[in-house]
């Protein structure tokens, strides 16, 4: 089941997102950003603003009353941002990811955004061709990769990101 995150879901969404992206526990899936980065990849308080800001929406995936996955969305005019898809490690490649993709696409629509984007770190090359398999283009915008809080990612090597597309078809 696909619902709202609320922000007493922010700790539990907090220990998902670290633990499949950074760190020894996201080398079990296919989401790992720690040979990239140093660091957590987000906390609690900032999952709390994102649930609590105006325009954006974090859906969490669950099943048996447990969090397995979630995705952020942000309205940007006539654009939804996609970002910080994370489905548990040991569960990746289950389907969880295309299910969260389909509720954004649904959540974009019922927002008439004409299209959905979001940025990927250049060298994650098989995310990017998982994203591509479920028709987002790349747009040939690259923007680069530069965070002003420390605590969220220390780069080990030179990065930047890619932004990739998906247009909506209407109606």
């Amino acid at each position: 089941m696909i619902t709202k995150a609320v922000v007493e879901d922010a700790p539990v969404l907090e220990t998902l997102v670290n633990s499949a992206y950074r760190g020894d526990s996201s080398r079990q899936g296919w989401t790992t950003e720690a040979d990239l980065l140093d660091g957590t990849r987000t906390d609690a308080a900032a999952i709390a603003e994102l649930i609590q800001t105006p325009g954006t929406t974090l859906l969490k995936y669950v099943e048996e009353k447990e969090i397995l996955g979630c995705v952020e969305l942000r309205n940007q005019d006539d654009r939804l941002y996609l970002g910080m898809l994370t489905v548990r490690p040991n569960l990746q490649g289950k389907g969880i990811g295309k299910e969260l993709l389909k509720a954004a696409e649904g959540e974009a629509k019922k927002q008439h955004c004409k299209s959905i984007f979001m940025t990927v770190i250049s060298v994650r090359k098989e995310l990017i061709n998982w994203y591509m398999r479920h028709d987002y283009h790349l747009t040939g915008e690259r923007k680069p990769f530069f965070f002003n809080d420390p605590r969220f990612g220390q780069p080990k090597q030179t990065l930047e990101f890619v932004v990739l597309e998906k247009k909506l078809k209407s109606g």
